[in-house]
């Protein structure tokens, strides 16, 4: 089941989901549009590996915008932090986004319960084009969870993004070695 405008706003007023900041008109039938964060990051090497810390270099997206180009990998990030207790969010581009070949998550769309953080975006392209930090870049949608969550995210120990930060961030598969 997916949740409704005025269940979300409902679960918004019993704090069992928190978007900062909050605008009610961006609020769809069934979603929530979240916004690009001023920060993009890409990885320092061109070849990455899955058993090391794969460093980045942040920087700023201009007020003038800044072009994505199709061989690059960007981690971007939503100006909007989330936590979400009793459901599980999933993130996905607005079809408007859709239709000028961005991509913002290449696997982790859906979130967990217990998720609180702004959300990371994995973006490619498929052709250049120009972006610019607070463009609209997303929607949150709320499904249901049937039955008890023994551990929300935030309490698990392996958790490897429960770090708060407002800055995208890179993968940390090597953790898992």
């Amino acid at each position: 089941m997916i949740l409704s405008d005025k269940k979300i706003l409902n679960e918004i007023k019993n704090r069992n989901i928190v978007i900062r900041p909050f605008d009610k008109k961006c609020l769809g039938s069934n979603s929530y549009d979240v916004h690009l964060g001023e920060w993009l990051a890409v990885y320092k090497d061109e070849v990455l590996d899955a058993k090391v810390h794969n460093k980045v270099n942040y920087f700023r997206i201009p007020e003038e915008g800044h072009i994505l180009h199709p061989t690059k990998l960007y981690l971007g990030v939503t100006q909007e932090y989330t936590e979400t207790y009793k459901y599980v969010p999933f993130l996905e581009g607005k079809s408007s986004i859709g239709r000028l070949g961005i991509d913002i998550h290449a696997t982790a769309g859906k979130g967990d319960v217990g998720f609180k953080n702004n959300w990371t975006l994995e973006i490619s392209v498929k052709q250049p084009v120009k972006i610019y930090a607070g463009m609209p870049i997303g929607q949150l949608i709320y499904f249901l969870v049937e039955g008890e969550v023994l551990t929300p995210y935030n309490k698990k120990a392996s958790a490897k993004y429960n770090r708060k930060t407002s800055k995208p961030v890179e993968s940390m598969m090597w953790k898992n070695f």
